[in-house]
């Protein structure tokens, strides 16, 4: 399963934003018992900060589990930098 991140807007800003756009996914997307992987695609996002990745992101893998979360490579600077730092932490 792919999921268009910019669905969320193109600056994914703030963790309430964040905590919002997980609530909204896990409510809307993602079916909570899905066997498949979840792919996050970050290719249409202008800006991401750590605060937003770091609620959404944490809230995915509590849900669903480390191992199924994939980021879709970006050729944005600032989201490949956030998603790192992110990753690093954890």
């Amino acid at each position: 399963m792919r999921i268009d991140m910019s669905k969320f807007g193109k600056f994914l800003i703030s963790r309430p934003a964040g905590r919002e756009a997980l609530l909204a996914a896990q409510a809307y997307t993602i079916p909570k018992d899905t066997k498949e992987q979840i792919e996050l695609d970050f290719s249409q996002v202008t800006v991401i900060t750590p605060s937003w990745a770091d609620e959404f992101f944490h809230g995915l893998e509590e849900t669903y589990g480390k191992g199924k979360i994939n980021i879709v490579p970006s050729e944005n600077p600032n989201v490949r930098l956030v998603i790192e730092s992110i990753q690093k932490q954890k």
